[in-house]
């Protein structure tokens, strides 16, 4: 699929994969993709970040291609491995053999057939259905030296292999990182994007989300686990629930076959929706039964 000619054709796009786009991240999208420059989308957890690359990827036919960041990681991790296990083996046949030409040999085992492709070489090479979907996930795990090496990758779309050379994408990948804040990112790496802040969605939106990612629950049992999540939101938790929460809560229930949310049945699937042991403790009993109270007084009538 090409890619979508106006702001209201890329919330078409996602909405078609169930992905609920307001009109700024909608925007911001679509300038991302007018213009070829990487979407740095920052939130809490659970409020969607991922998951419009996966939309992107399954609206356009293109292939996802995700590098989880964790602490530690480096560039040759996240660009290329030798396969060292078939580099000995080509190592001992050729000894068997007899006669080995060492600077010969030598040069076979730094070739393609020896290399191991990591998430960030991929993204450099040609894919069918066009450009893949590279989806650099928690960036704020990693630490300065990768933030200075992606850099490279995402200024000029091409990442050095010393043995290799330079390997430049003909094509460049639709680029999306994601940050949960847990540090700053430099702003280098921030000048490179376009930026924006991925927040909880209003009522009506999560609504909307839950209609589209749970469309077997009945209108007011939707109404009344928004509006019960949007109320724990304001509570002074550890952790509050995004809307990945919502979604999961609502699919257990529909698994209890619940109808309508009672004090006794928020008690029992609370796991669903606070994932923090003293969360969970402070929601106990008459808590739950104040916060559900709140939260169906602000509904409007069915």
């Amino acid at each position: 699929m090409n890619i979508p000619q106006s702001i209201g054709a890329v919330q078409e796009v996602l909405g078609a994969q169930g992905y609920v786009c307001g009109r700024a991240l909608g925007t911001v999208a679509y300038l991302a993709l007018t213009l070829g420059r990487p979407l740095f989308l920052e939130g809490e957890a659970g409020t969607g970040k991922t998951e419009i690359a996966k939309a992107l990827a399954q609206a356009l036919g293109r292939r996802l291609i995700r590098l989880q960041c964790y602490e530690g990681l480096d560039a040759a991790t996240a660009v290329y491995e030798w396969n060292f296990a078939h580099q000995m083996i080509a190592i001992r046949t050729a000894e068997a053999s007899g006669g080995v030409d060492r600077s010969h040999l030598r040069d076979e085992l730094f070739t393609e057939d020896f290399l191991i492709e990591r998430p960030l070489l991929q993204a450099m090479r040609p894919q069918p259905g066009g450009a893949p979907v590279l989806l650099i996930d928690e960036i704020d795990r990693t630490d300065e030296p990768f933030e200075a090496f992606l850099l490279e990758a995402l200024s000029d779309y091409q990442v050095t292999i010393p043995e290799l050379g330079t390997i430049r994408a003909p094509e460049p990948p639709i680029v999306i990182l994601t940050s949960n804040r847990t540090r700053e990112v430099h702003d280098a790496l921030k000048r490179r994007c376009l930026y924006h802040w991925v927040d909880y969605p209003d009522f009506t939106r999560e609504i909307a989300i839950l209609r589209a990612r749970a469309p077997e629950a009945s209108e007011a049992l939707s109404r009344e686990v928004v509006a019960f999540v949007q109320a724990l939101r304001t509570e002074d938790l550890f952790k509050k629930p995004g809307v990945a929460e919502t979604i999961d809560w609502a699919k257990c229930l529909l698994a209890l076959d619940v109808i309508a949310l009672s004090p006794e049945v928020i008690a029992d699937t609370l796991g669903a929706v606070l994932k923090y042991q003293d969360d969970i403790a402070r929601m106990q009993g008459s808590e739950a039964k104040r916060i559900l109270d709140e939260a169906r007084a602000t509904l409007d009538p069915a």
